[in-house]
């Protein structure tokens, strides 16, 4: 106990982190390592069962990433970074650099407004062929806006002069990966479409969850805001809405969406990410703090507190009209969300549009 209570002192920033956070690293690793051995022995039985291992390791590794991203889980920002950077491997994130990651990332809660260097929807209305193409494939359930954001993610280096420095990197990680996917489908074409549709699932998951969280403008960073973005000199240097540090409109402007509240061990299934108002109010809390300081900050509220205060956390079925009826009105967005009290009127009634293509891991 005294070895284990000393690793946890030396290399965790919070006591008490090691258990949860080891568990979640192992988790994340063995879900997405077993689940591909599974996919690979070709039993459609086991393929089955590997594909949701993948997408759920996937998963995990993504909120393990945000966690990094936050410096919440080792006491040192470098072994954060390492860790994050090799996390983003298996999420398929790796095309950009964590460093980008973490940047946009910090604008979002620094700023409060959705940020994203790639703004697809000027392109799709001036396309209307593109347009009706991603429609359909929204109305399917076909996550296109997001394959669209991280193909975005791919191709930056090669055509944004300010990531040009990253061009050699890229086409390294490039061919790593896609030699990996050409030889997955040698073995097994059936292996590959396990991958592609466990992928896919991810991204759905992911896009779920933020979908409905923040009803933040979407701000484009400038050149200026680009070149300067660790100074964080001021938010008007990255085109933002001039709402820094103002914690009443970020509180006004966040939501919960767990999976459960009253049952807390089902939010697992996202690493507590749900539990985004307790997020925002202390950033740096780690993932299994969340629902005690959710507790502590809001009580069990949920989506039937009204008036002047926020939804603190959207009932689940709400959610799910909300994501399932706004599929197709979300690829474009709809700007009168942002103002007043709209949003928060649209969740109570599960008819909230929401925002699509502003995932953490594309930091285009």
């Amino acid at each position: 106990m005294m070895m284990f209570r000393r690793i946890e002192e030396t290399c965790f920033r919070y006591k008490g982190s090691l258990i949860p956070s080891i568990s979640a690293l192992l988790y994340c690793h063995l879900a997405y390592f077993g689940g591909a051995a599974l996919v690979l022995s070709l039993n459609p039985v086991l393929m089955g069962i590997g594909t949701i291992g993948l997408t759920h390791g996937m998963v995990i590794a993504a909120y393990l990433i945000h966690d990094c991203a936050h410096n919440a889980l080792f006491k040192s920002p470098h072994h954060n970074a390492l860790m994050g950077s090799q996390l983003n491997w298996l999420t398929g994130g790796c095309y950009g650099t964590y460093a980008d990651l973490r940047a946009q990332h910090m604008r979002h809660h620094v700023d409060h407004a959705d940020i994203i260097g790639f703004d697809y929807r000027p392109y799709l209305v001036r396309h209307p062929v593109q347009l009706r193409i991603v429609k359909a494939l929204e109305w399917l359930y076909v996550p296109a806006v997001e394959i669209i954001m991280h193909g975005a993610l791919v191709i930056a280096p090669f055509i944004v002069e300010e990531k040009k420095n990253q061009r050699l990197r890229t086409a390294m990680v490039i061919a790593v990966r896609f030699s990996l996917l050409a030889v997955l489908f040698l073995y097994s074409a059936a292996a590959y479409a396990c991958y592609l549709f466990a992928y896919v699932l991810f991204l759905t998951i992911l896009r779920f969850m933020d979908a409905l969280q923040h009803n933040y403008e979407i701000v484009l960073p400038s050149r200026k805001g680009r070149a300067a973005h660790e100074g964080l000199e001021g938010p008007e240097e990255f085109g933002a809405p001039g709402r820094r540090g103002d914690r009443a409109y970020e509180h006004a402007h966040t939501f919960s969406n767990p999976v459960s509240v009253a049952r807390p061990w089902l939010n697992l299934v996202t690493l507590n990410f749900g539990y985004h108002n307790a997020h925002h109010a202390r950033p740096t809390a780690p993932w299994h703090a969340l629902p005690a300081l959710h507790n502590e900050l809001y009580g069990r509220v949920s989506g039937e507190q009204r008036g002047n205060e926020a939804i603190f956390a959207i009932p689940f079925l709400k959610q799910l009209s909300s994501f399932h009826s706004g599929r197709v009105a979300r690829i474009l967005g709809d700007d009168c969300e942002t103002k007043g009290n709209r949003f928060a009127q649209r969740l109570e009634h599960g008819r909230a549009v929401g925002a699509t293509g502003m995932s953490f891991l594309t930091p285009v």
